[in-house]
């Protein structure tokens, strides 16, 4: 990883997080946003607020001893909790605190706590097509004939929002509803074709397109914590590069995709063999809606089927991996709400061909594992913005599904792996102060 050619920029002013979707993940963040800063809860899950780096005594951010890792807000110019203006969009009109209660995450007594800073939390209209998302109905929408117009209230309703809240910077962390299924296509391969696209109101250019265009020309680093194609196109990595704006994504990883980047490298590295692994879960949120339209399903399908493969390397190892059988399922399950069952079956292959098994059921929160990583993506975003770092920021693997890379260069799903590249650039940043 080459050096940085400039200082990192300070943190001045206040940073903006736009959310595309104010839902169970968006309303999760913000309420715990919100706690933290009153001392009514802990930032766990954030590797910005309760992580550590190594640096050594002598360099920018080094104290102490050889070794000592140093806090991450000591390490790095972060911006503070207190410096960030949350705003967002929604296809539906409940403010923070009606779409928290709907969602059930958090408890009442924390929300009543809250509730004056969740009530101003108040959606912009939100950009809408029923093709996209087939199992929800927007009554909160942008009207607008030609997506070309709609792009354009996006960016007002960008500079309208830095604006009315004095924002220096901001930044976007998409946390709304998973697209249908989407290949690319003519009007993705280059900003030019784009952009004749939007005006001849192209249907390949989806709503997270449109935010993820809008956001660029505005100056807005743009992340995706959904498997939809979005920024993921060559056109849009085209605009990120012109415009120096760092990009990354796709799919928060935080539930079971995130159990099988750690157990899938055990298995490697302990040349144990895989005959199957099958994995289930169940969801009752607003997601798990969506995810019930098998158009949804498919895109979400794809970025959980991508990381076995990965990691397993069969083409190496074809007696341990040449054959095994890999299934992914999520069915909609109201009574759960946001509290995801994740159950895995793994079947394993030991010393002279015997077989074994791994059974794993996760009873997780959906939304309380997603909210930090929407924090750290949005300060580390900004700070990446800072420090002159642009286009897909593969450092950033670690927070997602199925991670953007540039170019033939690897795609890396192993978690631990992922770690050591983000620390490694956390390190390079560090230095650059």
């Amino acid at each position: 990883m080459p050096p940085l050619q400039r200082k990192v920029r300070p943190t001045k002013g206040r940073l903006g997080v736009l959310l595309p979707g104010l839902g169970a993940v968006a309303t999760t963040f913000y309420a715990g946003l919100e706690a933290v800063k009153r001392g009514l809860g802990e930032p766990f899950g954030s590797l910005t607020q309760a992580g550590h780096l190594d640096i050594e005594p002598g360099e920018p951010g080094g104290r102490g001893e050889p070794g000592q890792p140093v806090p991450m807000g000591e390490a790095l110019p972060l911006a503070s909790l207190h410096d960030l203006e949350v705003g967002g969009w929604d296809v539906f009109p409940d403010n923070g605190y009606e779409s928290a209660l709907r969602s059930g995450v958090l408890d009442k007594d924390l929300l009543a706590k809250l509730r004056p800073q969740l009530e101003a939390l108040k959606p912009m209209e939100g950009v809408f097509d029923p093709s996209y998302v087939k199992n929800l109905k927007g009554t909160h929408v942008k009207e607008g004939r030609h997506k070309r117009g709609l792009a354009e209230q996006l960016q007002a309703d960008i500079r309208s929002f830095g604006k009315a809240r004095q924002v220096d910077r901001q930044v976007m962390v998409w946390c709304a509803s998973t697209e249908v299924y989407q290949e690319l296509g003519p009007a993705h391969q280059s900003l030019r074709a784009f952009e004749t696209a939007l005006d001849k109101n192209d249907p390949t250019l989806s709503p997270s397109m449109l935010y993820a265009y809008a956001a660029l020309l505005e100056g807005v680093p743009f992340i995706n914590g959904a498997p939809n194609l979005a920024v993921d196109t060559p056109a849009l990595q085209e605009l990120a590069r012109e415009r120096q704006l760092p990009i990354a994504g796709k799919d928060f990883k935080s539930g079971q995709t995130m159990i099988k980047t750690v157990l899938a490298p055990m298995l490697k590295a302990r040349l144990l063999g895989l005959q199957g692994w099958y994995s289930t879960n169940i969801l009752g949120n607003r997601d798990g809606e969506v995810l019930d339209d098998p158009g949804s399903f498919k895109s979400k399908e794809i970025s959980k089927l991508s990381v076995l493969e990965n990691i397993l390397e069969p083409a190496r190892y074809p007696k341990l991996y040449g054959k095994f059988t890999h299934k992914v399922s999520i069915n909609y399950y109201p009574p759960r709400g946001d509290n995801k069952e994740a159950w895995d079956n793994i079947d394993l292959v030991g010393w002279l061909g015997y077989p074994m098994q791994l059974k794993v059921n996760f009873l997780c929160r959906d939304s309380i594992l997603a909210a930090p990583l929407v924090l750290d993506l949005a300060l580390f975003a900004d700070l990446a913005h800072r420090a002159g770092l642009h286009g897909t920021q593969r450092w950033l693997s670690f927070y997602f599904k199925a991670p953007m890379v540039d170019g033939h260069k690897r795609v890396e799903h192993d978690l631990f792996a992922q770690l050591e590249l983000l620390r490694a650039q956390l390190r390079d940043i560090a230095r650059a102060r």
